[in-house]
């Protein structure tokens, strides 16, 4: 099958004098001027937008990738948002070929261990022990981390110590294997989860779906990595299906029991429209028999035999394949789904 694509608010305060003769301010002494002028110094940094949550979502952006990658996950979760941002404001770190952005990787990787390797950021104010869970969001640049947020995590990745950390990527094409050896090297106590999300440039349009099911999958407190079962039936034989603990795979658990007439392709699957389901896809190189899919957002597929180079969401797979071939047969054929 083929793929189808589908600040501050400023608020203005008017100050309405309470009678025509009110008296002036009278002049702050040294001391006090001095304590106001700091106070003042400390309300230009950079604060998380506190909603009293455990969690603390952290971003960067340049092309404004990460930065909607951020807003999607903030409207499917409570997060307190913090934005990092560099201390020389309006630089172009992608002109004359990316000079710019490329100068500052080449400074950390060429001595990562020093601070003025480091291009430096915006002044920020966390109390980390407010969280136990950091979420990253951060673009890729010429195979690692955006060179703002390893500043950021530079000076604040051993205050994460002990702390969930998940980690969100996103790139051109690069793949995101030396941003997640970044986040390794900068919070080296840190709890890192093992599946970051990727999300390519051309997918950012798709990032509510991709940001939720991503997070639904490893942080809700209902996942405990245990398969949830259905019975598979055609050709009068049953199989057994793991099913996703996903958005997905709870879905279409709630969808059950179905039984759909599925159509024959390519000799090595069958499938049936009308379904809609919440996707999360990605690329798939190869796909086994048994393996049960969702293709673009309405399409349920079961394979009978090898496949790939297309991208779906997966739905759950069977866990014995034997006779599956024989029992869906060569035509169309009617399948059964129930809870096991």
């Amino acid at each position: 099958m083929k793929r189808i694509l589908f600040l501050l608010a400023f608020v203005s305060l008017t100050f309405l004098p309470l009678a025509s003769c009110s008296a002036d301010p009278l002049p702050l002494d040294p001391e006090e001027k001095e304590e106001h002028e700091k106070e003042q110094e400390q309300g230009k940094k950079e604060k998380p937008e506190k909603t009293g949550s455990r969690t603390l979502l952290v971003w960067y952006s340049f092309t404004g990738n990460s930065a909607a990658i951020a807003a999607a996950l903030r409207s499917h979760i409570t997060v307190d948002a913090l934005e990092i941002k560099p201390a020389i404001e309006g630089l172009d770190y992608s002109a004359n070929n990316y000079a710019i952005g490329s100068s500052l990787i080449a400074a950390i990787r060429g001595n990562p261990s020093e601070a003025s390797s480091y291009p430096t950021i915006k002044e920020v104010e966390i109390e980390f022990d407010e969280y136990d869970t950091v979420i990253i969001v951060t673009p890729l640049w010429w195979s690692q981390m955006a060179a703002p947020m390893q500043s950021f995590l530079f000076r604040y990745g051993g205050d994460m110590a002990g702390k969930t950390i998940g980690l969100i990527v996103t790139s051109a094409s690069s793949g995101i294997s030396g941003v997640e050896q970044d986040a390794k090297r900068l919070i080296p106590q840190g709890n890192i989860l093992a599946e970051s999300l990727w999300i390519r440039s051309a997918e950012v349009s798709d990032a509510p779906g991709l940001t939720s099911a991503w997070y639904d999958r490893l942080f809700t407190s209902n996942n405990d990595n245990t398969s949830m079962k259905v019975t598979i039936t055609a050709g009068g034989k049953a199989f057994t299906a793991d099913i996703e603990d996903s958005e997905t795979g709870r879905a279409f658990l709630d969808k059950l029991p179905l039984t759909l007439d599925m159509s024959e392709l390519n000799g090595n699957e069958k499938y049936c429209y009308g379904l809609s389901l919440p996707r999360n896809d990605r690329h798939f190189d190869r796909l086994e028999a048994g393996d049960l899919m969702l293709y673009s957002g309405n399409c349920i597929v079961l394979f009978y035999g090898a496949a790939g180079g297309y991208s779906y969401t997966r739905i759950g797979k069977i866990t014995d394949t034997a006779g599956l071939a024989s029992s869906l047969g060569s035509g169309n054929v009617s399948v059964k789904f129930e809870r096991h």
